[in-house]
Protein backbone atom coordinates (compact mmCIF):
# COMPACT_ATOMS: atom_id res chain seq x y z
CA UNK A 1 0.00 0.00 0.00
CA UNK A 2 1.64 3.39 -0.74
CA UNK A 3 2.28 6.14 1.60
CA UNK A 4 -0.36 8.60 0.02
CA UNK A 5 -3.25 6.06 0.87
CA UNK A 6 -2.38 5.32 4.19
CA UNK A 7 -1.83 9.16 4.76
CA UNK A 8 -5.24 10.04 3.21
CA UNK A 9 -7.00 6.84 5.49
CA UNK A 10 -5.48 8.36 8.62
CA UNK A 11 -6.77 12.41 7.55
CA UNK A 12 -10.15 10.69 7.26
CA UNK A 13 -10.30 9.01 10.35
CA UNK A 14 -9.14 11.77 12.55
CA UNK A 15 -11.40 13.91 10.89
CA UNK A 16 -14.33 12.22 11.83
CA UNK A 17 -13.30 11.53 15.41
CA UNK A 18 -13.42 15.66 15.30
CA UNK A 19 -16.22 15.98 14.04
CA UNK A 20 -18.20 16.55 17.67
CA UNK A 21 -20.61 19.92 18.38
CA UNK A 22 -19.01 22.99 19.03
CA UNK A 23 -18.68 24.06 22.08
CA UNK A 24 -19.58 27.62 23.48
CA UNK A 25 -17.25 30.05 23.72
CA UNK A 26 -17.82 32.23 27.00
CA UNK A 27 -17.36 35.83 25.58
CA UNK A 28 -20.23 37.75 23.72
CA UNK A 29 -21.39 36.36 20.34
CA UNK A 30 -19.95 38.72 17.08
CA UNK A 31 -23.35 40.89 15.72
CA UNK A 32 -24.53 39.21 12.77
CA UNK A 33 -23.27 41.72 10.28
CA UNK A 34 -19.96 40.60 11.67
CA UNK A 35 -19.28 36.93 10.70
CA UNK A 36 -15.85 35.62 12.53
CA UNK A 37 -13.27 33.87 10.07
CA UNK A 38 -13.82 30.33 9.17
CA UNK A 39 -10.16 29.65 10.64
CA UNK A 40 -10.92 30.97 14.07
CA UNK A 41 -11.64 28.87 17.19
CA UNK A 42 -14.43 29.46 19.48
CA UNK A 43 -17.48 31.30 18.37
CA UNK A 44 -17.34 34.21 20.96
CA UNK A 45 -16.44 37.64 19.70
CA UNK A 46 -12.69 37.89 19.22
CA UNK A 47 -12.17 41.48 20.19
CA UNK A 48 -10.06 40.90 23.44
CA UNK A 49 -8.94 37.03 23.05
CA UNK A 50 -9.01 36.05 19.85
CA UNK A 51 -4.54 35.64 19.41
CA UNK A 52 -4.73 34.48 22.85
CA UNK A 53 -6.90 31.63 22.39
CA UNK A 54 -6.10 30.84 19.04
CA UNK A 55 -2.89 30.33 20.27
CA UNK A 56 -3.60 28.35 23.17
CA UNK A 57 -5.83 26.38 20.52
CA UNK A 58 -2.65 25.67 18.35
CA UNK A 59 -0.22 24.93 20.92
CA UNK A 60 -1.96 21.86 23.02
CA UNK A 61 -2.84 20.26 19.74
CA UNK A 62 0.74 20.47 18.97
CA UNK A 63 1.27 19.23 22.69
CA UNK A 64 -0.77 16.32 21.74
CA UNK A 65 0.77 15.10 18.17
CA UNK A 66 -2.43 17.16 16.17
CA UNK A 67 -1.08 19.01 13.31
CA UNK A 68 -3.65 22.17 13.15
CA UNK A 69 -5.14 22.88 9.88
CA UNK A 70 -3.37 25.32 7.95
CA UNK A 71 -5.67 28.20 7.81
CA UNK A 72 -5.89 27.91 11.18
CA UNK A 73 -1.93 28.68 11.50
CA UNK A 74 -1.95 31.25 8.80
CA UNK A 75 -5.33 33.05 10.29
CA UNK A 76 -2.99 33.39 13.36
CA UNK A 77 0.55 34.84 11.05
CA UNK A 78 -1.90 37.00 9.40
CA UNK A 79 -2.59 38.76 12.31
CA UNK A 80 0.80 40.16 13.21
CA UNK A 81 1.41 43.95 12.65
CA UNK A 82 4.51 45.32 10.90
CA UNK A 83 6.43 45.83 14.15
CA UNK A 84 6.07 42.42 14.69
CA UNK A 85 3.26 42.95 18.13
CA UNK A 86 0.04 41.34 17.89
CA UNK A 87 -3.44 42.74 18.97
CA UNK A 88 -6.29 40.36 20.23
CA UNK A 89 -7.98 41.06 16.71
CA UNK A 90 -7.76 42.67 13.43
CA UNK A 91 -10.84 41.96 11.39
CA UNK A 92 -9.57 43.81 8.65
CA UNK A 93 -5.55 42.90 7.89
CA UNK A 94 -5.14 44.87 4.63
CA UNK A 95 -5.01 47.82 7.35
CA UNK A 96 -1.89 48.52 8.39
CA UNK A 97 -1.58 48.71 12.80
CA UNK A 98 -1.30 52.14 13.78
CA UNK A 99 -1.28 54.25 17.40
CA UNK A 100 -5.30 53.04 17.87
CA UNK A 101 -4.34 49.38 17.37
CA UNK A 102 -4.57 47.76 20.79
CA UNK A 103 -1.60 45.31 20.93
CA UNK A 104 -0.58 43.96 23.66
CA UNK A 105 1.99 41.27 24.68
CA UNK A 106 0.54 38.52 26.61
CA UNK A 107 -1.32 37.93 22.84
CA UNK A 108 2.24 38.52 21.35
CA UNK A 109 4.19 36.47 23.76
CA UNK A 110 1.07 33.65 23.42
CA UNK A 111 1.72 33.69 19.51
CA UNK A 112 5.72 33.34 19.92
CA UNK A 113 4.84 30.26 21.99
CA UNK A 114 2.50 28.57 19.50
CA UNK A 115 3.88 29.09 16.32
CA UNK A 116 7.74 28.34 17.56
CA UNK A 117 6.56 25.05 18.27
CA UNK A 118 5.06 24.47 15.51
CA UNK A 119 7.98 25.13 13.49
CA UNK A 120 8.67 27.05 10.36
CA UNK A 121 7.74 30.44 11.33
CA UNK A 122 11.00 32.14 12.22
CA UNK A 123 10.29 35.41 10.38
CA UNK A 124 6.90 36.31 12.09
CA UNK A 125 8.74 35.04 15.75
CA UNK A 126 11.63 37.11 15.43
CA UNK A 127 9.85 40.25 14.75
CA UNK A 128 7.73 39.24 17.60
CA UNK A 129 10.45 38.82 19.77
CA UNK A 130 12.01 42.28 18.91
CA UNK A 131 9.07 44.42 20.17
CA UNK A 132 8.35 42.36 22.77
CA UNK A 133 12.57 43.59 23.71
CA UNK A 134 11.71 47.25 22.46
CA UNK A 135 8.75 47.64 24.87
CA UNK A 136 10.75 45.58 28.07
CA UNK A 137 10.36 48.02 30.95
CA UNK A 138 13.11 49.60 32.97
CA UNK A 139 12.78 46.84 35.88
CA UNK A 140 13.34 43.97 33.49
CA UNK A 141 9.75 42.83 33.17
CA UNK A 142 6.86 43.87 31.10
CA UNK A 143 3.34 44.96 31.64
CA UNK A 144 0.40 43.96 29.43
CA UNK A 145 0.72 46.69 27.46
CA UNK A 146 3.72 48.70 26.17
CA UNK A 147 4.86 50.76 29.12
CA UNK A 148 2.64 49.27 31.65
CA UNK A 149 3.89 48.70 34.50
CA UNK A 150 5.53 45.29 34.84
CA UNK A 151 3.18 42.38 36.18
CA UNK A 152 4.24 38.62 37.12
CA UNK A 153 1.92 37.29 34.60
CA UNK A 154 2.94 39.16 31.69
CA UNK A 155 6.72 39.21 32.21
CA UNK A 156 6.04 35.51 33.07
CA UNK A 157 4.43 34.90 29.20
CA UNK A 158 7.20 36.95 28.19
CA UNK A 159 9.49 34.76 29.56
CA UNK A 160 8.32 31.54 28.00
CA UNK A 161 8.41 33.23 24.52
CA UNK A 162 12.25 34.74 24.78
CA UNK A 163 12.70 31.01 26.13
CA UNK A 164 10.63 29.06 23.30
CA UNK A 165 12.53 31.05 20.51
CA UNK A 166 15.72 30.39 21.57
CA UNK A 167 16.21 33.43 23.55
CA UNK A 168 18.18 33.19 26.96
CA UNK A 169 15.88 35.44 29.05
CA UNK A 170 18.65 36.26 31.76
CA UNK A 171 20.06 37.82 28.83
CA UNK A 172 17.19 39.89 28.16
CA UNK A 173 18.26 43.12 29.85
CA UNK A 174 17.29 46.82 30.03
CA UNK A 175 19.40 48.98 32.03
CA UNK A 176 21.09 45.96 33.40
CA UNK A 177 18.00 44.22 34.54
CA UNK A 178 16.42 40.83 32.95
CA UNK A 179 13.16 39.71 33.57
CA UNK A 180 14.39 37.17 36.43
CA UNK A 181 14.89 40.70 38.46
CA UNK A 182 11.58 41.99 38.27
CA UNK A 183 9.96 38.43 39.05
CA UNK A 184 12.45 38.36 42.23
CA UNK A 185 10.81 41.75 43.15
CA UNK A 186 7.40 40.50 42.42
CA UNK A 187 7.73 37.72 45.17
CA UNK A 188 6.44 37.66 48.83
CA UNK A 189 9.12 37.02 51.54
CA UNK A 190 8.97 33.77 53.81
CA UNK A 191 7.58 36.39 56.91
CA UNK A 192 3.83 36.76 57.24
CA UNK A 193 0.91 35.83 55.00
CA UNK A 194 1.12 34.76 51.64
CA UNK A 195 4.84 33.84 51.99
CA UNK A 196 6.76 32.41 48.98
CA UNK A 197 3.45 33.16 46.64
CA UNK A 198 4.18 35.84 43.65
CA UNK A 199 1.92 38.75 43.83
CA UNK A 200 0.46 40.50 40.26
CA UNK A 201 1.91 44.28 40.76
CA UNK A 202 2.65 45.80 44.39
CA UNK A 203 -0.43 48.05 45.52
CA UNK A 204 -0.29 51.87 45.56
CA UNK A 205 2.84 51.88 48.60
CA UNK A 206 4.34 49.08 46.94
CA UNK A 207 2.88 46.71 49.11
CA UNK A 208 3.17 42.97 48.02
CA UNK A 209 -0.33 41.06 48.38
CA UNK A 210 -1.04 37.15 47.31
CA UNK A 211 -2.32 36.00 43.95
CA UNK A 212 -2.51 32.30 43.82
CA UNK A 213 -2.96 33.01 39.25
CA UNK A 214 0.05 35.67 39.98
CA UNK A 215 1.91 32.48 41.52
CA UNK A 216 1.19 30.20 39.21
CA UNK A 217 2.47 32.29 36.09
CA UNK A 218 5.51 33.18 38.23
CA UNK A 219 6.63 29.45 38.99
CA UNK A 220 6.54 28.92 35.04
CA UNK A 221 8.49 32.24 34.42
CA UNK A 222 11.14 32.07 37.27
CA UNK A 223 11.99 28.54 35.88
CA UNK A 224 12.11 29.81 32.14
CA UNK A 225 8.95 28.05 31.08
CA UNK A 226 6.12 28.19 28.98
CA UNK A 227 2.75 27.51 28.81
CA UNK A 228 3.59 23.57 28.40
CA UNK A 229 5.84 21.38 30.77
CA UNK A 230 7.07 18.38 30.13
CA UNK A 231 5.91 15.37 32.82
CA UNK A 232 9.26 15.50 35.20
CA UNK A 233 10.26 13.76 37.71
CA UNK A 234 9.13 14.07 41.70
CA UNK A 235 10.90 16.36 43.32
CA UNK A 236 11.29 15.63 47.50
CA UNK A 237 12.68 18.06 50.05
CA UNK A 238 13.21 21.85 50.04
CA UNK A 239 9.43 22.58 50.22
CA UNK A 240 10.06 24.92 52.86
CA UNK A 241 10.12 28.59 52.25
CA UNK A 242 13.30 30.48 51.91
CA UNK A 243 14.93 33.55 51.08
CA UNK A 244 14.55 33.83 46.99
CA UNK A 245 17.54 34.71 46.34
CA UNK A 246 17.70 33.83 42.65
CA UNK A 247 14.59 32.66 40.49
CA UNK A 248 14.87 28.66 41.38
CA UNK A 249 14.58 29.62 45.05
CA UNK A 250 11.39 31.99 43.80
CA UNK A 251 9.69 29.17 41.91
CA UNK A 252 10.17 26.68 45.06
CA UNK A 253 9.16 29.21 47.26
CA UNK A 254 6.18 29.89 44.95
CA UNK A 255 5.07 26.53 44.18
CA UNK A 256 5.47 25.52 47.90
CA UNK A 257 2.60 28.13 48.50
CA UNK A 258 0.07 26.81 45.65
CA UNK A 259 0.47 23.28 47.07
CA UNK A 260 -0.29 24.84 50.28
CA UNK A 261 -3.34 26.46 49.14
CA UNK A 262 -4.58 23.49 46.71
CA UNK A 263 -4.12 20.92 49.58
CA UNK A 264 -7.70 21.02 51.19
CA UNK A 265 -9.98 20.76 48.00
CA UNK A 266 -7.55 20.17 45.73
CA UNK A 267 -8.36 23.06 43.43
CA UNK A 268 -8.22 27.43 43.84
CA UNK A 269 -11.05 29.25 44.48
CA UNK A 270 -12.49 32.62 42.86
CA UNK A 271 -13.53 35.50 45.09
CA UNK A 272 -15.57 37.99 43.22
CA UNK A 273 -16.77 41.32 45.55
CA UNK A 274 -20.57 40.69 45.67
CA UNK A 275 -20.79 37.08 44.80
CA UNK A 276 -20.07 33.81 46.47
CA UNK A 277 -16.94 31.93 46.09
CA UNK A 278 -16.06 29.60 43.02
CA UNK A 279 -14.28 27.19 42.01
CA UNK A 280 -11.44 28.71 39.41
CA UNK A 281 -10.97 25.63 36.88
CA UNK A 282 -8.59 27.83 34.40
CA UNK A 283 -6.21 28.91 37.43
CA UNK A 284 -6.02 25.13 39.05
CA UNK A 285 -5.10 24.42 35.61
CA UNK A 286 -2.43 26.85 35.51
CA UNK A 287 -1.44 25.76 39.30
CA UNK A 288 -1.17 22.25 38.02
CA UNK A 289 1.34 23.14 35.27
CA UNK A 290 3.43 25.30 37.65
CA UNK A 291 3.45 22.37 40.31
CA UNK A 292 4.19 19.74 37.79
CA UNK A 293 7.59 22.29 36.04
CA UNK A 294 8.94 22.24 39.67
CA UNK A 295 8.34 18.69 40.69
CA UNK A 296 5.85 18.72 42.57
CA UNK A 297 3.62 15.87 41.20
CA UNK A 298 1.55 14.82 44.15
CA UNK A 299 0.01 17.70 44.57
CA UNK A 300 -0.74 18.47 40.58
CA UNK A 301 -1.46 14.84 40.69
CA UNK A 302 -4.51 15.11 43.19
CA UNK A 303 -5.56 18.84 40.97
CA UNK A 304 -5.41 16.94 37.90
CA UNK A 305 -7.83 14.35 39.65
CA UNK A 306 -10.08 17.07 40.91
CA UNK A 307 -10.68 18.59 37.39
CA UNK A 308 -11.25 15.72 35.65
CA UNK A 309 -14.60 15.06 37.84
CA UNK A 310 -15.29 18.78 37.98
CA UNK A 311 -14.03 20.99 34.70
CA UNK A 312 -16.10 19.26 31.88
CA UNK A 313 -18.93 21.94 32.32
CA UNK A 314 -16.79 24.72 32.67
CA UNK A 315 -14.68 23.92 29.46
CA UNK A 316 -17.44 23.91 27.40
CA UNK A 317 -19.00 26.81 28.11
CA UNK A 318 -15.29 28.78 27.93
CA UNK A 319 -13.87 27.48 24.34
CA UNK A 320 -11.06 26.57 22.73
CA UNK A 321 -8.26 28.39 25.77
CA UNK A 322 -10.08 26.29 28.17
CA UNK A 323 -9.65 22.58 26.39
CA UNK A 324 -5.90 23.87 25.72
CA UNK A 325 -5.71 24.69 29.57
CA UNK A 326 -6.59 21.73 29.93
CA UNK A 327 -4.52 19.87 27.92
CA UNK A 328 -1.40 21.80 29.39
CA UNK A 329 -2.70 20.34 32.55
CA UNK A 330 -2.93 16.63 31.95
CA UNK A 331 0.19 17.03 29.78
CA UNK A 332 2.12 18.22 32.68
CA UNK A 333 0.99 15.89 35.47
CA UNK A 334 0.73 12.50 32.96
CA UNK A 335 -2.72 12.22 32.62
CA UNK A 336 -4.22 11.23 29.24
CA UNK A 337 -6.11 14.27 27.67
CA UNK A 338 -8.23 12.21 25.65
CA UNK A 339 -9.41 10.52 28.47
CA UNK A 340 -10.10 13.14 31.05
CA UNK A 341 -12.79 11.83 33.08
CA UNK A 342 -14.44 10.32 30.50
CA UNK A 343 -14.00 13.70 28.16
CA UNK A 344 -11.69 13.17 24.65
CA UNK A 345 -10.36 17.01 25.31
CA UNK A 346 -8.54 16.90 22.27
CA UNK A 347 -12.28 16.27 20.51
CA UNK A 348 -13.83 18.73 21.61
CA UNK A 349 -11.17 21.53 21.44
CA UNK A 350 -10.65 20.99 18.17
CA UNK A 351 -15.02 21.01 17.64
CA UNK A 352 -14.11 24.32 18.34
CA UNK A 353 -11.91 25.12 15.33
CA UNK A 354 -12.50 24.92 11.44
CA UNK A 355 -16.32 24.30 10.69
CA UNK A 356 -18.10 20.52 10.43
CA UNK A 357 -19.03 21.38 6.86
CA UNK A 358 -14.91 21.99 6.02
CA UNK A 359 -14.04 19.15 8.32
CA UNK A 360 -15.97 17.02 6.01
CA UNK A 361 -14.89 18.12 2.64
CA UNK A 362 -11.74 17.56 3.80
CA UNK A 363 -13.00 13.94 4.29
CA UNK A 364 -14.62 13.84 1.52
CA UNK A 365 -11.72 14.95 -0.48
CA UNK A 366 -9.75 12.26 1.08
CA UNK A 367 -12.23 9.46 0.25
CA UNK A 368 -11.85 10.16 -3.46
CA UNK A 369 -8.82 10.47 -3.53
CA UNK A 370 -8.91 6.88 -1.93
CA UNK A 371 -11.10 5.27 -4.48
CA UNK A 372 -8.19 6.71 -7.46
CA UNK A 373 -5.83 4.88 -5.84
CA UNK A 374 -7.43 2.12 -4.94
CA UNK A 375 -8.10 1.43 -8.41
CA UNK A 376 -4.63 2.75 -9.45
CA UNK A 377 -3.06 0.05 -7.13
CA UNK A 378 -5.38 -2.94 -6.47
CA UNK A 379 -5.30 -2.26 -2.17
CA UNK A 380 -8.56 -1.54 -0.95
CA UNK A 381 -8.63 1.32 1.44
CA UNK A 382 -11.09 -0.66 4.11
CA UNK A 383 -7.98 -3.78 3.86
CA UNK A 384 -5.94 -0.98 5.60
CA UNK A 385 -8.71 -0.07 7.99
CA UNK A 386 -9.48 -3.91 8.69
CA UNK A 387 -5.57 -4.00 9.41
CA UNK A 388 -6.06 -0.78 12.00
CA UNK A 389 -9.28 -2.16 13.56
CA UNK A 390 -7.29 -5.66 14.23
CA UNK A 391 -3.89 -4.01 15.41
CA UNK A 392 -5.99 -1.73 17.72
CA UNK A 393 -7.58 -4.53 19.85
CA UNK A 394 -5.62 -4.60 23.08
CA UNK A 395 -3.23 -2.02 22.48
CA UNK A 396 -5.19 1.06 20.66
CA UNK A 397 -3.77 3.64 18.27
CA UNK A 398 -3.46 6.90 18.24
CA UNK A 399 -4.13 9.35 15.28
CA UNK A 400 -1.41 12.09 15.00
CA UNK A 401 -0.22 14.90 12.55
CA UNK A 402 1.94 17.10 15.53
CA UNK A 403 -1.27 26.84 21.95
CA UNK A 404 -4.88 30.88 30.34
CA UNK A 405 -9.13 30.17 30.22
CA UNK A 406 -8.38 33.09 32.39
CA UNK A 407 -8.18 36.06 29.92
CA UNK A 408 -4.95 38.14 29.87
Amino acid sequence: MNVRRSAAVLAAVAVIGAAAPAAADSSPSPSPSRALPSALYGDGDPQYDGVWRQSLALLALHTVDVAPPKAAVDWLTGQQCADGSFAPYRADTSRACDAKTAVDTNQTAAAVQALAALGGHDAVTDKAVGWLKSVQNTDGGWGYTAGGASDTNSTSVVVGALAAAGEKPAEVRKDGRSPYDALLKLALPCGGDGRGAFAFQPGEKGELAANADATAAGVLGALGAGLVVEPGRSRTGDAACAKADDPAQAAANGAAYLADVLAEDGHLTSALAGAEDQPDYGNTADAVVALAARGATGPARKSVAWLEENAADWAAQSGPAAYAQLIFAAHAAGADPRDFGGTDLVRQLTATGPSAAQRTATAETAETAEKKDESDSGFGVWWFVGVCLVAGIGIGFLISGRTKGRQP
